[in-house]
């Protein structure tokens, strides 16, 4: 680092120092070299908050590869089109079960996915859409409550998800799904808690829990007795309170305990 070039980055102020370090993310950037020279208190704890945010970019890249174990063998065998596919709302009372199939780009990755579970409610929010606008296609499977006591919640899952492999826009040459097979032709694997372990099944189960909890809070607009827009037709307190008090919805599951003591 020469001492002019030393002396134009300590003439900028602090706060234009923090805007130019907002746009970068690699620590060997020469403009971040030439701060670390600097010696205002006030540069140096901005370079610690580079270097943390920069860190944890990293991590999230390394565990990005390391959920893409499922993909890159399928990829390299010559699969452009993989779909990742899971659902949402086995265990509910009430609602549908919704069912996702998503086909990443390999070329824009997601970073931060991750079994849709164990996400925040405003970071599911962020990766939802970045996921809409990064996926080469996205596909939505809906079977409502009378379908769900028709077949089961088992068998109902599963149609669920051949429906959501159906909408895709762009036909997938190949199938990873979370913990179950359908009946399909397309080559397929079942993968124990995959939404945990592959990209593009967490990727699906983010977008169909979003995609569930619009639909519960638009049933909450119906039935505001059950407290849908918050627990989304779980069993919790407040439903179980509200089914007590009014009886089942028309979007309740008769087959479900105790929905099902209502009608006996």
């Amino acid at each position: 680092m020469r001492k002019w070039e030393l002396d134009l980055v300590k003439q900028e102020s602090i706060s234009e120092v923090k805007e130019k370090l907002a746009t970068l993310q690699d620590v060997t950037d020469p403009y971040v070299a030439a701060l670390r020279l600097d010696d205002r208190a006030g540069i140096q704890k901005l370079l610690a908050s580079f270097d943390k945010r920069c860190a944890k970019i990293e991590a999230l890249k390394e565990k990005y590869q390391a959920m893409l174990r499922f993909e890159t063998p399928l990829l390299a065998q010559g699969h452009r089109f993989i779909a990742g596919i899971d659902e949402v709302g086995r265990g509910p009372l009430a609602g549908p079960v919704v069912a996702c199939a998503v086909i990443l780009s390999p070329e824009n990755p997601v970073y931060g996915l991750d079994d849709s579970k164990k996400l925040s409610a405003k970071k599911r929010g962020e990766l939802f859409l970045e996921i809409r606008d990064k996926a080469v296609a996205i596909g939505i499977g809906v079977v409502n409550h009378d379908e769900i006591d028709r077949l089961n919640i088992y068998q109902a899952s599963r149609q669920a998800m051949l429906m959501a492999v159906n909408d895709l826009a762009v036909p997938p040459s190949y199938l990873l799904l979370d913990a179950m097979l359908i009946d399909s032709p397309l080559p397929q694997e079942k993968i124990i808690k995959g939404d945990a372990q592959s990209v593009s099944i967490a990727a699906a189960s983010i977008v169909a829990k979003e995609m569930r909890d619009d639909l519960m809070r638009e049933c909450h607009q119906l039935y505001p007795h059950y407290g849908f827009d918050k627990n989304a037709g779980y069993g919790t307190k407040e439903h179980l309170a509200g089914l007590e008090k009014y009886g089942p919805c028309e979007i309740h599951r008769r087959s479900f305990r105790p929905v099902s003591e209502y009608f006996k």
